[in-house]
Order: structure tokens, then sequence, then C-alpha cells
């Protein structure tokens, strides 16, 4: 009976955190996606399923899955957590995304700093002295350890809300419908399952390969006319 609630506390505590509406700030980025859309390279809503199936295997689970569950590990070690949090920094090229990815873990940690979430108010001003970047990743293994979320549990909500703001992304740019976007998160939760099955080991080093993504994002850097960010 134990392990049942603890269970449905876990569960709830999922759907609270993981759920679209969880003011996180990522509303505001499209990931390349914009760019992409306008040099018509994506057109179909096959392509954009495509193209978030690469963000999921080719930096989700290489890149930020990783800082996610070494960060979620580290529990109240903040150095170490900084010291992970400026590594995904290093390896995030485009100012757009990089920029991107900090501002997301930025609004994150300031709603759950109201929250009054473990560790949330101390690396709070650690990013607001320059000390730490913030990334998302980062911010969501650092957090979710603390909110009743298990390791698997927050590497799942994670892989989610890259799918989620995505399709958001695409259908605010008028490029899918809300069926088709319904259909496309059916067809990549296979593609996450497939990825969560190979477990993330203490030793594995983050790496991420998307060059199309990240020249698209530099492009869009200079774009006169865009709706988001990134």
């Amino acid at each position: 009976m134990e392990k049942e609630q603890a269970l449905l506390l876990s569960t709830l505590s999922l759907l609270q955190f993981g759920d679209s509406q969880f003011p996180s700030g990522s509303f505001a980025f499209s990931g390349g996606l914009e760019a992409l859309f306008n040099d018509q390279k994506i057109r179909t809503p096959a392509e954009v399923m495509d193209f978030i199936s690469a963000q999921l295997q080719q930096r989700w689970d290489s890149l930020d899955r990783v800082a996610l569950c070494r960060c979620y590990r580290l529990g109240d070690d903040l150095d170490a957590i900084s010291a992970i949090d400026h590594e995904v920094d290093a390896m995030t090229l485009a100012a757009g995304l990089r920029v991107g990815s900090c501002r997301n873990g930025a609004a994150l940690l300031s709603t759950h700093a109201r929250l009054e979430t473990r560790n949330s108010a101390e690396y709070r001003r650690r990013i607001q002295s320059g000390q730490s970047p913030g990334h998302i990743a980062v911010i969501q293994g650092l957090l979710w350890a603390h909110c009743g979320l298990s390791e698997i549990q927050s590497q799942a909500a994670s892989a989610h809300a890259i799918c989620s703001d995505l399709l958001g992304a695409a259908m605010r740019l008028g490029k899918l419908g809300h069926l088709h976007a319904q259909l496309i998160r059916q067809q990549l939760t296979p593609v996450i399952a497939t990825l969560l099955e190979v477990p993330v080991s203490d030793h594995t080093e983050m790496h991420s390969y998307l060059p199309a993504t990240e020249i698209a994002a530099m492009r869009h850097e200079s774009s006169k006319l865009r709706l988001f960010s990134n």
C-alpha cells in the first residue's frame, strides 16, 4: 500500500511539473524550427516529426539527458552541478540556442524559488551573480530531484517538454494543426521509450551533433522578421 501511495504521489508530481502549462518560459523559443520553416527546409508534418526525433536522439539523449541525470544524482553538490552547467554551455554553439536554454532555466528556477523548492533560491543567486549559466536540463535535474519525481520520471518529463515546446512552436507558426501535432506526439512516444531503455551511467560523456539546427539558429539571430527568439 505504501509503494502504491508513493507511486501515485510521484505520478501526480510528474503531471504537475511536466505539464506544458507549468511556467518555464519555453513559449518564446522554436529551437531553430522557425528558421528552417522560413528557409523551406521543413515543409510537411512528416518533416516536423523527423526534426523533433533528431533533436531527441542527437541532442537531448546525448547531452541534455546526461546533464539532467548527473545533476539529479548530485543532490546538494551545487559546485559540481555548476561545473556540469558550464560544460553544457560550452557544448551549445549557437548563441540563440544557448541563451534560450538559459532563459528557460532561469524561468523554471524562478517559479520553483517561489514554490520554495530545495536549492532553487541558492542556485538562482549563483546565476544572478554570473557563477553559473543555468541551462534548462541542469535546472531540471537540480529541481526535480527534490520534487518527488524519480530519475526516470524526470527524464520522461524532460523529453516530453522538448516535444511539447517544438510542436507548440510549429502550431504558432501556422505549420501544424492540433490534430497533426497530437499524431506526431503519439509517434514520438516509442522514440522516447527506446531512448529511456538505455540507462545513463555516471561515466557517460555529453555530446551533441545537430549542425543543421545550429546553423539555422545562427542565421535566425540576424533575421529581421521573426516570431521566436531562436
